[in-house]
């Protein structure tokens, strides 16, 4: 095996630039190299993992096989390098151009998006924000590797492994298409809502699966008719059909901005949501998580603010 020490890792840097010109010539001018030192690196990159990666073609050159399974590993460890120089600098978030990656339900992008967009674009308007839903049971690796900066959700499995703040607790209700015949009142009995059409809104990017599990623990069970892997097409069908869902209350808040569906508090009570915010302890002191940190945190409690 060989050892790191014996590894001028500026290497990486022109095995990057290589593989993301596919030429040398560019990847010399991206990284003020002449294309003798760059041919002469993608010589020594050759003989450290004993292969071409690089093949020269008509159309510029071709990564080995190899050259692709090494080029995410080196551009993770390349980010890992860059976010390690950060500390050495201040952070100002008026003129800051660091990227910050965030996992989020799709239920967290329509709810706490909106008002976090704003706010940055005020505050810290060359900062960027990447989406990264990320499955929960990866989320606690992902945040120690850091390939997520935070992730936010109803995620009590992680509360006991990674640094986290309460943000809100989230309640459910019930919802459908307004017409007649509907059952009146602002509580839905359990009848009605047994005997009902249901969408079922499966992810395994948060934990509202638990829902069906409460529900079973106090003998209500739900006619499903309908699952989908996400909330955002949920509107949309129960604007044409007679299903009910059981949804966020947020959630419920935003579809409902038109007054097309009537909302119901559910039959039975249930346990509600814990939102939470979560990352790694080493990012504890960045200066720059810290000040997102409380700006999410901020955004997200003040959701009644924003239209």
């Amino acid at each position: 095996m060989t050892s790191i020490d014996h590894v001028d890792l500026n290497l990486l840097r022109v095995f990057n630039a290589i593989i993301e010109e596919r030429s040398l010539t560019r990847a010399g001018q991206r990284l003020a190299l002449s294309q003798p030192a760059v041919s002469y690196s993608l010589g020594r990159l050759r003989t450290l993992f004993d292969d071409p990666l690089f093949i020269r073609t008509r159309v510029g050159m071709q990564p080995t096989p190899i050259a692709l399974e090494l080029a995410a590993i080196v551009a993770r460890a390349l980010d890992t390098v860059r976010e390690a120089l950060r500390y050495a600098e201040r952070f100002d978030p008026s003129i800051s151009t660091r990227t910050f990656r965030l996992s989020l339900s799709d239920a967290g992008e329509l709810a706490y998006l909106p008002p976090i967009c704003a706010a940055l674009q005020r505050l810290a308007p060359r900062v960027k924000l990447r989406i990264e839903p990320t499955p929960v049971e990866e989320i606690e690796e992902a945040l120690r590797v850091s390939r997520l900066d935070f992730a936010i959700g109803n995620l009590p499995e992680l509360t006991a492994r990674t640094r986290h703040r309460l943000l809100f607790e989230e309640t459910y209700v019930c919802m459908t298409r307004k017409r007649r015949g509907l059952p009146s009142g602002a509580q839905i009995g359990l009848a009605a809502f047994t005997e009902a059409p249901h969408v079922q809104i499966l992810s395994v990017e948060h934990s509202h699966h638990a829902l069906e599990d409460a529900f079973r623990s106090q003998g209500v069970g739900r006619n499903t008719l309908l699952e989908l892997p996400h909330f955002v097409a949920l509107p949309s069908v129960l604007a044409v059909t007679d299903y009910y869902a059981t949804l966020p209350r947020r959630l419920a808040q935003i579809f409902n901005r038109d007054g097309r569906f009537r909302v119901y508090e559910l039959p039975v009570q249930l346990p509600g949501a814990t939102v939470t915010m979560h990352w790694h302890e080493n990012f504890d002191n960045d200066e720059g998580n810290a000040w997102l940190r409380e700006l999410l945190s901020e955004m997200v409690q003040t959701f009644d603010q924003f239209p």
